[in-house]
């Protein structure tokens, strides 16, 4: 391959073959039960099949198709565990890899977007990509003041790719909603269509990144690389050692799943209120988990957003090696990659996120009406009754009811099946209720950051986080009674303890 596949006449047919394979598949699977063959053994096979042309069809595409692939990944925790099972693989591959593109079409984007002299920027720079993904792949490097760095470089015509690939997939989404239960594809196609122009803008992308990068230099738990150079379709940044989340998920011991899910729920609640950003690609192929202080033999590829998992080293013993200094005060730390696509949220997180939950948990049926009325979550034209929306909603908020929460694919699975279900009250009520546009990308980040914590099925105090970061879920009375008692001229504690 010398090039990002970008005509639109090949990129359309690949992806158009696909409801024809998914039926050929149908076809060929009843002509195996027809032959003797038990139907649950067919089933399986046919959903492996599916499963690995869909998102083999996906990677090799990269852009918009990719990017799609990547979104789903985090919510194979909600399916069937037996339909579960065959779609796994598939889909994690998406979050860490993708087939790269030749050292020619590397060194001629480096040269146009840099300049001739590109070479000279570097001590070394590394032909063969740590990683390659849906619009861009990283090359490992050594800049010229001798710092290791990764360098993003986008696939030439990714712009024309992603909305290529979204306008396609977007006539075939009622066929993606079984990878989903519970969500409809066709609002994230048409979000991430809306988001083109800021993807691919890395100007955009290193200015979110430096705004994190300061805001969490001195953080003890969150590290964020800073970025050493920027050019048009060209990103330098620091380089970061870890281990993917990928490799906690499927090797992790229960206190590193466990940390690295009290993180990233830190991360996602903290940031906006620190930065005025939230990170808006929450897929495990942008995080890492870090040691306190990380051995050389910690030397996992960066990825901006993914990495070769086949480069990588062997994840458990990774963690065998470093658990006796990574466990030791919760030293773990977590490391984020990847700010091509954030919501810029000056205020932080809207305060009525934070006053419906709390007021959910009160059980005040009538006040979560009303403000989800006034804010736009149930029109004018739609009655209903309120204590049928509490609940809903109850079910939902499970995590923050307790101290501690373990999230599962399990209790995933309840969810989505209790909303999905078209029998279902829940279902029923769900239909009548709307999203409105100015908080669609934070409930996508939002139900992604679950989809992951489920995958790690980590161990989370999100009450803490929530009381700690979340505009109104600490009724304003209670926030002054802090104030009152903060000494004098220092603002009330705003961090938890956490686990560390």
């Amino acid at each position: 391959m010398s090039d990002l596949p970008r005509k639109a006449v090949t990129r359309t047919a690949k992806l158009a073959a696909l409801p024809l394979g998914f039926a050929g598949r149908a076809t060929w699977g009843l002509g195996k039960r027809i032959g003797g063959r038990s139907a649950e053994l067919v089933a399986r096979e046919v959903q492996q099949r599916t499963a690995d042309q869909l998102f083999k069809t996906l990677g090799e595409l990269k852009g918009g198709a990719m990017k799609l692939g990547q979104a789903l990944s985090v919510f194979e925790s909600a399916l069937p565990e037996e339909v579960a099972g065959p779609y796994r693989a598939a889909l994690t591959k998406l979050q860490e890899a993708a087939p790269p593109l030749p050292a020619a079409t590397v060194h001629a984007v480096l040269a146009e977007r840099i300049g001739e002299d590109w070479r000279e920027y570097f001590l070394e720079f590394e032909d063969k990509p740590s990683a390659a993904a849906s619009i861009g792949q990283v090359h490992r490097g050594v800049w010229h003041d001798g710092r290791e760095v990764a360098v993003k470089v986008q696939y030439p015509g990714a712009g024309e790719a992603l909305l290529s690939d979204l306008t396609q997939l977007s006539r075939f989404a009622r066929l993606l909603g079984p990878l989903v239960p519970g969500m409809d594809i066709k609002p994230l196609i048409k979000e991430m269509r809306d988001r083109v122009s800021e993807e691919l803008d890395y100007e955009l992308e290193a200015e979110a990144q430096r705004v994190h990068a300061e805001e969490f230099a001195d953080d003890p738990d969150v590290v964020i690389p800073e970025v050493v150079h920027q050019s048009d379709q060209v990103l330098v940044t620091e380089w970061m050692d870890g281990v993917p989340l990928a490799d906690v998920i499927a090797d992790g011991t229960a206190e590193q799943r466990d940390r690295a899910g009290q993180l990233l729920a830190r991360f996602l609640f903290s940031g906006p209120a620190r930065t005025g950003l939230l990170h808006a690609d929450p897929h495990p192929g942008n995080f890492r988990l870090l040691p306190a202080a990380a051995p050389d033999a910690w030397d996992t590829p960066d990825a901006s957003d993914a990495s070769d998992a086949s480069d990588a080293p062997d994840a458990s013993e990774d963690f065998e090696s470093s658990d006796e200094e990574g466990a030791e005060g919760g030293a773990w730390r977590l490391g984020v990659l990847d700010f091509g696509t954030v919501d810029r949220l000056p205020g932080g997180l809207p305060g009525t996120i934070g006053e419906s939950l709390r007021m959910t948990l009160e059980g005040d049926a009538a006040a979560v009406y009303g403000l989800l009325r006034d804010e736009g979550f149930v029109k004018e034209s739609v009655d209903l009754e309120p204590d049928e929306v509490l609940d809903y909603l109850l079910p939902i908020i499970e995590p923050a009811q307790v101290e501690e929460f373990t999230f599962s694919r399990g209790w995933l699975r309840d969810q989505a099946g209790r909303i999905a279900d078209p029998r279902s009250p829940a279902h029923q009520l769900g239909r009548q209720l709307n999203l409105p546009p100015s908080y669609l990308l934070i409930h996508r980040v939002t139900l992604s950051t679950i989809g992951v914590l489920c995958q790690l099925g980590a161990a989370v105090r999100l009450r803490d986080e929530l009381e700690a970061w979340l505009p109104g879920f600490v009724a304003e009375a209670e926030e002054n009674e802090e104030a009152e008692y903060a000494p004098e001229g220092e603002e009330p504690e705003r961090d938890p303890e956490g686990d560390a």
